[in-house]
């Protein structure tokens, strides 16, 4: 079934529009000024061919303006569904991820009955808290291990390690350990999401801790945790080991920070072909924004609060020379929430290929752009799905899909 905006229920939009402003982070408690434009340009690739490009050609170009977007509803009855992802062994199942505690399977379109798993007694779920990241360890074909990130009935973040059971489809609850937990000032700002990249090590993006304006300053504090990209070895150490290479392994900041001066990292994710590390970081009052560095950059200060996309935070001026500015973005004329997404490189839909695409949680917009961007790049609208976009995912042949969090459906991106 292909879904447009027309189709969305209009008593939905009062809850799509209450839920944005509480589940992504966006606050007019404090409304930056735009100044002058940015100095200091964006992270850019190597304009030499990586290792991993040599293995083929270079990356495809993307025209956006090419493509003709459309969404198909792949399964629905979701409990605010945030996530959805893969395993990669070879089963092709989906896993989604709902907010009140529960992940879900989707095998070739059916929801199996029993959840995967079920931490719903062990969290605080609503607003910004809940079940809000899934990753599965890079062997779990053979090991069985995944990663959770929650906030627990404290309201504080906690990463935990997962087994399976001698059923597949079925997890082993009483495994859940935790490996890192963080303190939570506020209830907003969680970040949530988890990847392992492709160096095998386990990447964990976390808010500022919440309210308005960074109150304490944990986006430019390299000790915090918070605010941050943290990278961890969960393959060594006990409870996990510190990658020799982070920047801060030596001292001068935490060791598990890989970056920081984020706000609220809304899903991230790593290009298949290239390796390249996309953030997505939802803003305050004016401005949201795509971060793109490449992935053996380590210790890039994001900004804020500082900056919020590329303008100095509440007007005037600042320092903007270690910062990393967008490599896109979007003010809130057009949105309020940015949904990260990824660089497509599935098969069924060529025109995609070499794009990297996201949305808006708030307007239901989504954008591309052409991944081999190397300055601001404005984004071009793909469509309005009228849709309440909590996340993108992939599926092992890297087809992409979105949750709906509002209506409660996992649905396929396809390109007519």
């Amino acid at each position: 079934m292909a879904v447009t905006g027309s189709h969305c229920r209009l008593v939905r939009v009062a809850v799509v529009l209450a839920l944005a402003l509480a589940l992504f982070g966006c606050s007019d408690e404090e409304s930056p000024t735009p100044n002058t434009a940015p100095e200091t340009q964006p992270e850019s690739p190597d304009p030499q061919p990586t290792e991993r490009e040599s293995e083929g050609s270079r990356p495809q170009s993307f025209e956006p303006r090419n493509v003709n977007l459309d969404l198909e509803t792949v399964a629905e009855g979701f409990d605010a569904p945030l996530g959805v992802t893969h395993a990669d062994d070879g089963s092709g199942r989906l896993f989604v991820v709902e907010q009140t505690g529960a992940i879900r399977i989707l095998d070739d379109g059916r929801v199996l009955d029993e959840p995967f798993l079920d931490v719903g007694e062990s969290i605080v779920a609503g607003g910004e808290q809940g079940l809000l990241g899934l990753a599965f360890h890079p062997g779990f074909r053979r090991n069985g291990r995944f990663f959770i990130n929650f906030t627990d009935v404290n309201g504080n973040t906690v990463v935990a390690e997962v087994q399976t059971s001698n059923d597949p489809d079925v997890a082993d609850a009483g495994s859940v350990t935790p490996l890192l937990q963080i303190d939570q000032p506020f209830a907003n700002h969680n970040g949530g999401q988890l990847a392992f990249g492709p160096d095998g090590y386990l990447y964990i993006a976390t808010g500022d801790g919440g309210s308005a304006g960074d109150p304490q300053g944990n986006g430019q504090n390299t000790e915090a945790l918070l605010g941050k990209l943290l990278r961890l070895d969960v393959d060594s150490g006990d409870p996990y080991g510190i990658p020799g290479d982070n920047p801060f392994a030596s001292g001068g900041g935490a060791p598990e920070v890989w970056a920081y001066g984020l706000r609220n990292p809304w899903r991230f994710s790593f290009d298949s072909q290239t390796d390249g590390l996309w953030i997505a970081d939802v803003g305050q009052g004016d401005f949201e924004e795509i971060n793109k560095s490449r992935p053996d950059r380590g210790g890039l200060n994001y900004g804020w609060n500082v900056m919020e996309g590329t303008d100095c935070f509440g007007g005037g001026d600042c320092d903007r020379s270690d910062t990393v500015l967008p490599i896109s973005g979007y003010t809130h004329d057009a949105g309020c929430s940015v949904t990260g997404g990824y660089v497509y490189r599935g098969s069924e839909f060529p025109v995609l290929t070499g794009g990297y695409v996201f949305g808006d949680y708030c307007s239901g917009t989504i954008w591309g752009i052409d991944a081999r961007a190397g300055s601001f790049t404005e984004p071009v609208e793909l469509m309005q799905s009228g849709l309440s976009i909590s996340s993108f995912g992939l599926d092992e042949g890297g087809e992409l899909y979105l949750t709906d969090l509002d209506g409660g459906r996992v649905l396929q991106v396809v390109a007519r």
